[in-house]
C-alpha cells in the first residue's frame, strides 16, 4: 500500500491564504484497482496540489480517480473496463473524504464498479446515491490536453464542457440531464422499434421538454453570467465572448414552461422525421457553444493554440469565481498539464489566481521546475512508476 500522509508537507503553506477555510476538499483520496496504481492513499492538504514527474508516471489517473467524483464518465470518458487495473481484480473503487466549508464532519463519497460490470455505483457516507447527486456534493472543474483542441473539433466537447461549467454552480442540471437522456432514449425506442403508441410518445415529449427547458435556461444564464464575469475580470488572460448557438437555446421565450410548450410541440411534429433519422432531431442535445477572443474579435478556432488554451483557463477561473460566489464553496480544479503550454508570466498570473481563489486545485507536469511560483504555497508530490511520495524540497 501507498500513502502520503499529512506530515509528508506543511499544511501551513496552503492554509494561509485568503479563502483557504471557506471550501470543501479532498482531504483523503483512495484508489483500489485504479488504472496503474493497485492501493494508493493520498492525505492532501487545502488549496494546491502538484504531481509531477515523466509521462505514464500516474498524474492523470489521479485526475482521473477526482474527477468520477462527479456525475459522467470523468475527465478521459472511458469506460469502465479501460479504468480497471490490468491485473488486477477487474473492478475498481475511487474513495475521498471530503472537509471543510460548511460541513461539520467528514463526508466520505466513493465510486465503484464490481467486476464484470460496467455500472458505476456510487456511496455516499455508505449509503447509496445517484451519480447526479456527487454534483451536490463537490464541484469540479477540469481542463486537459485534449480539451486544447475543444474549439476546432466537434460540437460533443463543447456541449460537455459548457454543461461541466453548468453543473457546478448548478447541481440539479445533472438531474435534469439524466431526466432528459433517459426519456429521449425512451422516444426513440418506441419511435423505430414501437408500439406507436400516442399518448405514450405524448407523456415521454412531456417529460423530454420540461427537462430539456431546464437545460437550455440553465445554458443562457451560464453563458449571460460568464461574459459579465470575464469583462469584468483583470487577471492577465484574455477576455472570451461566448454565445450558444443551439435552437432551443435561442429560442426567445424567456420561461421555462413557455420553452417546454414549445418543444413538446415541436416533438410532437417530428415524430415521424425522428423515426426516420433514428435520433431526436430537436432539443439542446444538439446544441453549441461558440467562443470569440474579444480583445482581438476573433473567433476561437481561428486563434493559435496557446491563444485556445488561454480562452479556456479565462473560462474556468470566470466559473470557479462565480460559483465561490454562489455558494461560498471554490470548486476543486483539476489542471491536467496546463502549465506547460503557459510562458512564464501567464504561468505566474495562473498560480497567483489559484491561490487568492482558495479552494483545492490539482496540477500536473512533467518538471518540477514549471511551479517553482507555487514554493511555500501548495504541496508537492511526486509521481513515478505509479507510485506518489512527497517531492523532495527544491
Amino acid at each position: 500500500m501507498l500513502a502520503v500522509r499529512p506530515e509528508s508537507f506543511d499544511r501551513g503553506a496552503t492554509a494561509g491564504h485568503p479563502g483557504a477555510a471557506g471550501g470543501r476538499f479532498l482531504a483523503r483520496l483512495v484508489l483500489t484497482d485504479f488504472r496503474c496504481y493497485g492501493r494508493a492513499e493520498l492525505r492532501l492538504g487545502r488549496g494546491a496540489v502538484v504531481l509531477s514527474g515523466p509521462n505514464g508516471a500516474g498524474k492523470t489517473n489521479v485526475l482521473e480517480a477526482v474527477s468520477l467524483l462527479s456525475p459522467g464518465r470523468g475527465l478521459r470518458l472511458a469506460k469502465p473496463g479501460d479504468i480497471a487495473r490490468q491485473g488486477g481484480s477487474g473492478g475498481f473503487a475511487v474513495a475521498a473524504s471530503l472537509e471543510g466549508g460548511d460541513l461539520p464532519a467528514a463526508l466520505d463519497l466513493g465510486t465503484a464498479v464490481q467486476p464484470g460490470s460496467e455500472r458505476r455505483a456510487v456511496k455516499r457516507d455508505g449509503a447509496a446515491a445517484t451519480q447526479a447527486s456527487l454534483a451536490r456534493d463537490l464541484s469540479l472543474l477540469w481542463l486537459t490536453p485534449a480539451m486544447d483542441r475543444l474549439w476546432t473539433e466537434g460540437a460533443a466537447g463543447r456541449r460537455r464542457f459548457l454543461d461541466r461549467l453548468v453543473m457546478a454552480r448548478r447541481p440539479d442540471h445533472a438531474e435534469a440531464h439524466v431526466a432528459y437522456d433517459k426519456a429521449r432514449e425512451e422516444r426513440i425506442r418506441l419511435l423505430t422499434l414501437g408500439p406507436r403508441d400516442g399518448q405514450w410518445l405524448s407523456g415521454l415529449e412531456a417529460r423530454i421538454a420540461r427537462a430539456g427547458a431546464a437545460i437550455a435556461l440553465n445554458r443562457r444564464d451560464a453563458v449571460a453570467a460568464l461574459n459579465a464575469a470575464m469583462a469584468e475580470a483583470d487577471n492577465g488572460f484574455p477576455v472570451a465572448r461566448l454565445a450558444l448557438t443551439g435552437e432551443v437555446e435561442n429560442w426567445p421565450e424567456p420561461a421555462a414552461d413557455e420553452i417546454a410548450a414549445r418543444l413538446q410541440a415541436g416533438l410532437a411534429a417530428a415524430r415521424g422525421r425522428d423515426a426516420e433519422a433514428g435520433a431526436q432531431t430537436l432539443g439542446p442535445h444538439r446544441g453549441d457553444l461558440a467562443a470569440l477572443h474579444a480583445g482581438k474579435a476573433l473567433p476561437a478556432p481561428q486563434c493559435s493554440t496557446g491563444e485556445q488554451k488561454a480562452l479556456l483557463i479565462s473560462i474556468v477561473l470566470a466559473q470557479a469565481a462565480l460559483v465561490g460566489a454562489d455558494s461560498g464553496r471554490a470548486p476543486v480544479l483539476l489542471l491536467d498539464e496546463v502549465a506547460a503550454h503557459l510562458d512564464p508570466g501567464r504561468r505566474g498570473l495562473l498560480y497567483d489566481q489559484i491561490v487568492a481563489r482558495g479552494g483545492q486545485a490539482f496540477l500536473t507536469g512533467t518538471e518540477r521546475s514549471l511551479f517553482d511560483g507555487l514554493d511555500g504555497r501548495a504541496q508537492f508530490l511526486d509521481v513515478r512508476d505509479g507510485l506518489v511520495a512527497p517531492a523532495s524540497p527544491q
